[in-house]
């Protein structure tokens, strides 16, 4: 593994995952949201889509999406392994409510300086509303793009629960290196 997407939809455990296997593996990580948020006000940074293509076409990465349209074919094209957190309803609900609460009660800083608001909670786009309204069709998506033969051979892990996710990314741990907690 050199070049691996870490998927799934949002509360899923993608961040959270993608950089404990990049420590593991020596993997540069790189946040999606890190490199998609710039400033204030929760700009775009104009550089999004061509960072992840500098980024994709490199020989060693690890990226914490499946990536916006623009930049997919590329990723999904230059990516060894794609980690599929394919995570259970119930499980990402709680996990992206409780981080949402977290982040709203504690006014954490975000990506480009950013924070979650309260107000932010009554918008559709909002992490809690869109993981929800949008779980089937993400799992859809990144199932057509797992079996898209445009990205043979693609080595394609599907992990369908914490505990799997657990096992699965203790096992990449390379001879020598402490155990993962």
């Amino acid at each position: 593994m050199q070049r691996v997407l870490v998927v799934g939809i949002s509360g899923a455990g993608k961040s959270t995952l993608a950089r404990e296997l990049g420590r593991l593996l020596a993997l540069p990580y790189h946040e999606m949201d890190e490199l998609h948020f710039s400033g204030p006000g929760w700009a775009v940074s104009p550089s999004y889509v061509a960072d992840l293509a500098r980024i994709g076409e490199g020989d060693r990465w690890i990226l914490d999406s499946h990536g916006p349209e623009a930049a997919r074919e590329l990723l999904w094209r230059r990516a060894d392994t794609v980690v599929w957190l394919d995570q259970p309803r119930r499980t990402v609900m709680r996990r992206v409510l409780v981080r949402s609460l977290r982040r709203s009660l504690l006014r954490e800083r975000l990506f480009g300086g950013n924070r979650e608001r309260w107000r932010e909670w009554l918008h559709a786009d909002h992490p809690v509303w869109w993981a929800w309204s949008q779980y089937g069709a993400r799992r859809a998506e990144i199932g057509g793009l797992a079996g898209d033969a445009r990205f043979a051979p693609l080595r394609v892990v599907r992990l369908r629960s914490p505990k799997a996710a657990g096992a699965w990314l203790r096992a990449q741990r390379p001879a020598g290196r402490p155990p993962v907690t």
